[in-house]
């Protein structure tokens, strides 16, 4: 029997693991403030206790404006956590899965990152994510480090959901068409996620030291935050309630906030689908499954 343990069972990804993941294994889910992340020796009490082999880190400081202000609990969080982790499941002769962030990247590129571009991050939250990166790999176990792209759920809090609330509230909405990324479906990522860990099936650890590393996991292409709107308001389930009459593009620098942004930061998830022959989704596909 598989034992996982699934730290940030709350938030839009964790939510989604918990129901794929349970098919594996047996399962055991936290979150605050059932452990406090900024809390090493805590965490590591958990860890102890639970002795997972399969540790799945969803948790994240993900405010990347409030990030700015509180830079030290976002490195305890994104970085000292995931370092946390790493030492702790290599003792169990286990495995962690990361995620990680299209945030490391500067957005210059001008066409979708790959695994081997250089990460140069823009802002802490970015920055914060990159050290947790580098902080699993120097721990010497094995790993999967998945970076993903606006990542978003129907749950409330998110992008789609506050599209779809501003719909039907106001008649114009003004979207950023200067911001380029890879949306990608939280249940798209779990369920990648959960195929990964079935393929090693009784063998998931050993699988996962064979294929230990860093990949790139989102929908699959890339959109402006503008495109993107236009399909969401396009498979809205209740278009004959939107009060929206009018999208207008706009730039980044029209919405001025603490954390610069990069421009450009789409995903190229070719390595990952080489690697465990698994087709991903177009960001589109994405929303479609989601959204339908």
């Amino acid at each position: 029997m598989l034992r996982m343990l699934l730290i940030g069972k709350n938030g839009q990804l964790g939510w989604e693991l918990q129901r794929t993941l349970s098919t594996l294994g047996e399962l055991t889910c936290a979150d605050y403030p059932e452990i406090d992340l900024g809390d090493s020796n805590a965490l590591r009490s958990l860890i102890h206790s639970v002795a997972p082999k399969i540790i799945i880190n969803a948790a994240a400081y993900t405010n990347v404006d409030k990030a700015e202000s509180e830079p030290e609990l976002a490195f305890k969080i994104n970085s000292e956590a995931p370092a946390v982790m790493a030492e702790e499941v290599k003792k169990l002769n286990g495995a962690l899965i990361h995620y990680s962030t299209d945030y490391v990247f500067d957005g210059t590129k001008g066409s979708d990152y790959v695994e081997s571009d250089t990460p140069n991050p823009l802002n802490v939250y970015g920055r914060s994510k990159l050290e947790g990166e580098q902080r699993v790999m120097d721990a010497g176990g094995a790993f999967l480090i998945l970076r993903t792209s606006w990542v978003y759920s129907m749950r409330q809090g998110g992008f789609v959901t506050k599209v779809l609330q501003w719909a039907h509230q106001q008649q114009t909405l003004r979207v950023v068409d200067d911001q380029i990324g890879s949306p990608t479906s939280s249940r798209i990522l779990a369920e990648a996620t959960t195929q990964v860990l079935a393929q090693g099936r009784n063998e998931a650890v050993d699988y996962l030291v064979e294929h230990a590393g860093l990949y790139h996991l989102a929908g699959a292409g890339s959109a402006s935050r503008f495109e993107w709107t236009q399909q969401i308001l396009a498979l809205d389930p209740d278009r004959e309630g939107q009060t929206v009459k009018e999208l207008i593009p706009a730039k980044t620098s029209e919405f001025p906030a603490p954390a610069v942004r990069p421009a450009q930061t789409g995903l190229s998830v070719q390595k990952f689908e080489d690697a465990f022959g698994l087709k991903i989704p177009s960001w589109q596909e994405n929303l479609r499954l989601l959204m339908g």
